[in-house]
Protein backbone atom coordinates (compact mmCIF):
# COMPACT_ATOMS: atom_id res chain seq x y z
CA UNK A 1 0.00 0.00 0.00
CA UNK A 2 3.13 2.50 0.62
CA UNK A 3 4.22 2.08 -3.15
CA UNK A 4 0.85 3.53 -3.84
CA UNK A 5 0.66 6.11 -1.52
CA UNK A 6 4.45 7.21 -3.49
CA UNK A 7 2.65 6.82 -6.96
CA UNK A 8 0.10 9.33 -6.13
CA UNK A 9 2.69 12.04 -4.11
CA UNK A 10 2.23 14.33 -7.27
CA UNK A 11 -1.19 13.73 -7.79
CA UNK A 12 -3.78 16.32 -6.36
CA UNK A 13 -5.58 15.58 -3.20
CA UNK A 14 -8.79 16.19 -5.09
CA UNK A 15 -8.06 13.46 -7.51
CA UNK A 16 -6.54 11.12 -5.32
CA UNK A 17 -9.45 8.79 -4.79
CA UNK A 18 -10.85 7.43 -8.15
CA UNK A 19 -14.41 5.88 -8.69
CA UNK A 20 -13.50 1.91 -7.33
CA UNK A 21 -10.92 3.55 -4.23
CA UNK A 22 -14.16 6.10 -2.99
CA UNK A 23 -16.66 2.70 -3.36
CA UNK A 24 -14.10 0.95 -1.68
CA UNK A 25 -13.69 3.12 1.17
CA UNK A 26 -17.64 3.80 1.34
CA UNK A 27 -18.17 0.14 2.06
CA UNK A 28 -14.81 -0.51 4.14
CA UNK A 29 -15.60 2.58 6.36
CA UNK A 30 -19.84 2.10 7.03
CA UNK A 31 -18.60 -1.36 7.96
CA UNK A 32 -16.34 -0.62 10.87
CA UNK A 33 -17.86 2.10 11.53
CA UNK A 34 -21.08 0.19 12.23
CA UNK A 35 -19.94 -2.42 14.42
CA UNK A 36 -17.11 -0.65 16.33
CA UNK A 37 -16.46 -3.04 19.92
CA UNK A 38 -15.47 -0.57 22.56
CA UNK A 39 -12.72 -2.25 24.92
CA UNK A 40 -14.31 -2.86 28.15
CA UNK A 41 -12.68 -1.30 30.90
CA UNK A 42 -13.37 2.03 33.07
CA UNK A 43 -11.17 4.07 35.58
CA UNK A 44 -13.29 6.13 37.07
CA UNK A 45 -16.47 7.87 37.69
CA UNK A 46 -16.41 8.32 33.90
CA UNK A 47 -16.80 4.34 33.47
CA UNK A 48 -20.67 5.11 35.24
CA UNK A 49 -21.34 7.41 32.15
CA UNK A 50 -20.07 4.89 29.91
CA UNK A 51 -22.03 1.88 31.55
CA UNK A 52 -25.68 4.08 31.66
CA UNK A 53 -24.62 4.98 27.91
CA UNK A 54 -24.44 1.24 27.07
CA UNK A 55 -27.98 0.60 29.46
CA UNK A 56 -31.29 0.41 27.58
CA UNK A 57 -31.89 4.19 27.76
CA UNK A 58 -29.52 5.31 25.62
CA UNK A 59 -28.53 1.49 23.98
CA UNK A 60 -25.34 2.10 22.10
CA UNK A 61 -26.57 -1.07 20.18
CA UNK A 62 -28.14 1.89 17.70
CA UNK A 63 -24.47 2.57 16.59
CA UNK A 64 -23.40 -1.23 16.37
CA UNK A 65 -21.57 -1.47 19.88
CA UNK A 66 -23.21 -2.91 21.86
CA UNK A 67 -20.50 -5.68 22.56
CA UNK A 68 -17.78 -4.36 24.32
CA UNK A 69 -15.42 -7.25 24.27
CA UNK A 70 -13.41 -8.08 27.74
CA UNK A 71 -10.56 -8.48 25.43
CA UNK A 72 -7.97 -5.88 23.99
CA UNK A 73 -7.35 -8.16 20.69
CA UNK A 74 -11.27 -8.03 19.89
CA UNK A 75 -11.81 -4.60 20.11
CA UNK A 76 -11.34 -1.58 18.00
CA UNK A 77 -12.37 1.04 20.35
CA UNK A 78 -10.48 2.38 23.98
CA UNK A 79 -12.63 4.87 26.23
CA UNK A 80 -10.40 5.87 28.46
CA UNK A 81 -12.88 7.05 31.14
CA UNK A 82 -11.91 8.13 33.88
CA UNK A 83 -8.38 9.40 35.73
CA UNK A 84 -5.02 7.83 34.59
CA UNK A 85 -2.67 7.67 37.62
CA UNK A 86 1.16 6.97 36.63
CA UNK A 87 0.69 3.63 38.33
CA UNK A 88 -2.09 2.46 35.95
CA UNK A 89 -0.82 4.21 32.82
CA UNK A 90 1.74 1.37 31.74
CA UNK A 91 -1.33 -0.71 32.36
CA UNK A 92 -3.22 1.56 29.38
CA UNK A 93 -0.51 1.44 27.31
CA UNK A 94 -0.02 -2.16 27.20
CA UNK A 95 -4.32 -2.50 26.34
CA UNK A 96 -3.27 -0.62 23.57
CA UNK A 97 -0.49 -2.14 22.06
CA UNK A 98 -2.65 -5.23 22.21
CA UNK A 99 -5.97 -3.71 20.15
CA UNK A 100 -5.60 -4.69 16.59
CA UNK A 101 -5.29 -2.19 13.73
CA UNK A 102 -7.24 0.16 12.77
CA UNK A 103 -7.97 1.07 16.62
CA UNK A 104 -9.61 4.15 18.20
CA UNK A 105 -9.66 6.18 21.10
CA UNK A 106 -11.63 8.17 22.98
CA UNK A 107 -10.64 10.25 26.12
CA UNK A 108 -13.92 10.86 28.08
CA UNK A 109 -13.75 13.16 30.74
CA UNK A 110 -11.66 15.76 32.40
CA UNK A 111 -9.50 13.88 33.83
CA UNK A 112 -8.65 11.41 30.63
CA UNK A 113 -8.20 14.56 28.56
CA UNK A 114 -5.86 16.95 30.73
CA UNK A 115 -5.68 15.77 34.20
CA UNK A 116 -9.17 17.54 35.54
CA UNK A 117 -9.62 18.46 38.93
CA UNK A 118 -6.41 16.32 40.08
CA UNK A 119 -4.09 18.22 37.85
CA UNK A 120 -1.58 18.91 39.74
CA UNK A 121 -1.46 15.85 41.86
CA UNK A 122 1.77 14.04 41.67
CA UNK A 123 0.46 10.51 40.88
CA UNK A 124 -1.90 11.45 37.74
CA UNK A 125 -1.15 12.04 34.21
CA UNK A 126 -2.65 15.11 32.48
CA UNK A 127 -3.86 13.98 29.57
CA UNK A 128 -3.47 10.35 28.21
CA UNK A 129 -3.06 12.13 25.07
CA UNK A 130 0.71 12.57 25.31
CA UNK A 131 1.17 8.63 25.69
CA UNK A 132 -1.31 7.16 22.97
CA UNK A 133 -2.97 9.03 19.85
CA UNK A 134 -6.61 10.31 20.87
CA UNK A 135 -9.38 10.68 18.25
CA UNK A 136 -12.24 12.19 20.26
CA UNK A 137 -12.03 14.35 23.31
CA UNK A 138 -15.35 14.97 25.41
CA UNK A 139 -15.29 17.58 27.66
CA UNK A 140 -17.20 17.38 31.00
CA UNK A 141 -16.70 15.96 35.19
CA UNK A 142 -18.16 13.53 34.36
CA UNK A 143 -19.81 13.94 30.88
CA UNK A 144 -23.09 12.27 30.46
CA UNK A 145 -24.20 9.56 28.14
CA UNK A 146 -25.67 12.09 25.51
CA UNK A 147 -21.79 13.82 24.94
CA UNK A 148 -20.57 10.11 24.61
CA UNK A 149 -23.06 9.16 22.40
CA UNK A 150 -22.13 12.87 20.34
CA UNK A 151 -18.54 11.70 20.65
CA UNK A 152 -19.59 8.27 19.16
CA UNK A 153 -20.98 10.02 16.17
CA UNK A 154 -17.86 12.74 15.59
CA UNK A 155 -15.53 9.34 15.72
CA UNK A 156 -18.07 7.66 13.13
CA UNK A 157 -17.93 11.12 11.01
CA UNK A 158 -14.22 10.95 11.14
CA UNK A 159 -13.84 6.87 10.11
CA UNK A 160 -16.07 7.44 7.45
CA UNK A 161 -13.95 10.22 5.51
CA UNK A 162 -10.93 7.82 5.76
CA UNK A 163 -9.35 6.67 2.70
CA UNK A 164 -7.35 2.97 2.69
CA UNK A 165 -4.46 4.59 0.80
CA UNK A 166 -3.86 7.23 3.34
CA UNK A 167 -4.38 5.84 6.76
CA UNK A 168 -1.25 4.58 8.69
CA UNK A 169 -2.10 1.21 9.52
CA UNK A 170 -1.15 0.00 5.74
CA UNK A 171 2.08 1.34 5.84
CA UNK A 172 4.71 -0.67 6.10
CA UNK A 173 6.96 1.57 7.90
CA UNK A 174 4.38 2.41 10.64
CA UNK A 175 3.67 -0.28 13.44
CA UNK A 176 1.89 1.51 15.71
CA UNK A 177 3.35 0.51 18.62
CA UNK A 178 3.75 2.96 21.42
CA UNK A 179 7.02 2.02 24.29
CA UNK A 180 5.79 0.90 27.58
CA UNK A 181 6.41 3.89 29.97
CA UNK A 182 8.71 3.46 32.67
CA UNK A 183 7.31 3.52 36.03
CA UNK A 184 9.74 4.63 38.42
CA UNK A 185 9.94 7.87 41.23
CA UNK A 186 7.91 9.28 38.02
CA UNK A 187 6.47 8.03 35.22
CA UNK A 188 9.32 7.91 31.73
CA UNK A 189 8.23 7.93 28.61
CA UNK A 190 11.10 5.96 26.83
CA UNK A 191 10.77 8.23 23.68
CA UNK A 192 11.91 10.85 25.79
CA UNK A 193 15.28 9.05 26.63
CA UNK A 194 17.21 10.87 24.14
CA UNK A 195 15.81 14.51 24.97
CA UNK A 196 16.71 13.63 29.16
CA UNK A 197 20.06 12.31 27.95
CA UNK A 198 20.86 15.51 26.60
CA UNK A 199 19.71 17.89 28.55
CA UNK A 200 21.29 16.37 31.84
CA UNK A 201 24.57 16.51 29.84
CA UNK A 202 24.31 20.19 29.12
CA UNK A 203 23.65 20.66 32.57
CA UNK A 204 26.95 18.87 34.07
CA UNK A 205 29.03 20.47 31.45
CA UNK A 206 27.21 23.66 32.58
CA UNK A 207 28.06 22.92 36.53
CA UNK A 208 31.82 21.88 35.67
Amino acid sequence: MSDYIKQDAGIPQALRRNIFTTAVDAVYNWSRSSSTWPVMFGLACCAIEMVATAAARYDMSRFGMEVMRASPRQSDLMIVAGTVTKKMLPNVVRIYNQMPEPRYVIAMGACATSGGPFKDGYNVVSGIDKYIPVDVYIPGCPPTPESLQHGFMKLHQKMRGQSIKEVPWYRKDDTGEVPIPILGPDVIDPRRIPEMSKAARLAKEAKG
